[in-house]
């Protein structure tokens, strides 16, 4: 497990720490022709030496380099403005796959199916998944009966309001909510609801608002009464399972 810290290491200080924003530009400009991509893969190169301490890994260092080059090359040569984001976070996987199975190699360990799959790990993957999409779905269709501007006799100002930032701050409210209980952290789960509520309500304070402030209050509730609710079902299972 050393090995595969000390390469993790080695490519947070490589690719985030270690280039700046004239040697990104500069890439994303020139693509294979920019003289930055190459210094960027060097870098990688002995920083790994550097981090292990160790030359007799300089083939480990040599393959990750060559890895880093093909996949920020191409990276570089397809994506577009549209698709950056996507590309940036396919990119950082690309690079983890590499450095897992490097690692893994050296350290001769083998992976089975059954090894992976166990009854807790199916308990946690079925209840992260829960308090994602399903528990987003119900807490909409739930409450889609109390929708404000379902009433065009009293209309509610609009508030202006990111694309899906609210479906996304349930997704990470629910799974923090998911992981401090199942970590044992109750006190976790008031001090993110008592944030939570600073935050979302504290500009919902004009009595014109009332409705608009209750159907936050209502969705916040609710959302928060499934996550703890999967919360506790899932340790239950989980202790009965030790």
């Amino acid at each position: 497990m050393i090995l595969f810290l000390q390469l993790f290491l080695a490519h947070i200080l490589g690719d985030f720490f270690l280039q700046n924003n004239k040697w990104v530009g500069d890439k994303e400009s020139l693509k294979w022709r920019s003289p930055y991509l190459y210094i960027h893969v060097l870098i990688h190169f002995w920083l790994i030496l550097l981090v292990t301490w160790n030359i007799d890994n300089w083939k480990i260092a040599f393959l990750i380099m060559l890895s880093h080059l093909l996949i920020d090359g191409v990276k570089l040569q397809f994506q577009q403005a549209a698709y950056q984001r996507a590309w940036f976070f396919g990119d950082q996987l690309a690079h983890l796959a590499v450095i897992g199975m490097v690692w893994a190699f050296h350290e001769k360990i083998t992976w089975r199916y059954a090894d992976l799959i166990t009854v807790k790990g199916l308990i946690i993957c079925i209840a992260s998944l829960f308090v994602l999409k399903p528990a987003s779905i119900i807490t909409k269709n739930t409450i889609s009966r109390w929708t404000p501007n379902s009433d065009p006799g009293q209309p509610i100002s609009a508030i202006e309001s990111l694309k899906d930032a609210g479906e996304w701050i349930g997704f990470l409210e629910r799974l923090m909510i998911l992981t401090f209980i199942l970590m044992g952290k109750w006190e976790g789960v008031g001090f993110l609801l008592a944030a939570k509520s600073v935050f979302r309500f504290g500009d919902l304070k004009e009595p014109k608002e009332t409705k608009l402030t209750e159907y936050v209050v209502i969705g916040t509730f609710l959302s928060f009464f499934l996550a703890i609710m999967t919360g506790l079902l899932s340790s239950y299972l989980l202790s009965v399972l030790k």
